[in-house]
């Protein structure tokens, strides 16, 4: 891979598999923590809009209630994706939410930061702070 590294984190989260994933695999959803605005412009290919940029990810693989895995269409690294998968312990259903990401090396703890306020401001809006 061209020099990006694979990071995993998980999130406690406090609420049903299904309202989570609707966070996770809608527009709307996405828009309400992800990004400022979020559309669909082709069958599952997003629209990402941060301010003054725009990228587009395609979900290029999912199953409803366990994950979701998005692919950015400008990534030249054709094995990098990022990925939300929602993981319930089978002893405590503890619902816990996974993210996988690619990230360059000397990107990473700002990736993780990022992710951490980017979930953040999920929980915030599931109620689940």
């Amino acid at each position: 891979m061209s020099g990006k590294e694979k990071i995993q984190l998980e999130y406690p989260m406090h609420c049903s598999p299904k309202v989570l994933y609707l966070r996770l695999s809608t527009p709307a959803g996405l828009e309400e923590w992800f990004a400022d605005k979020v559309n669909m412009v082709e069958p599952n290919v997003f629209s990402f809009q941060w301010d003054d940029t725009c990228q587009n990810a395609k979900i290029v693989a999912s199953k409803e209630l366990k994950f979701i895995r998005f692919r950015w269409l400008e990534d030249e690294d054709p094995n990098a994706y990022f990925e939300f998968k929602i993981t319930v312990d089978e002893l405590t259903s503890d619902l816990s939410l996974m993210i996988v990401d690619y990230v360059a090396a000397i990107d990473k703890k700002d990736a993780m930061k990022l992710w951490d306020k980017q979930i953040a401001g999920l929980k915030h809006v599931l109620g689940s702070n």
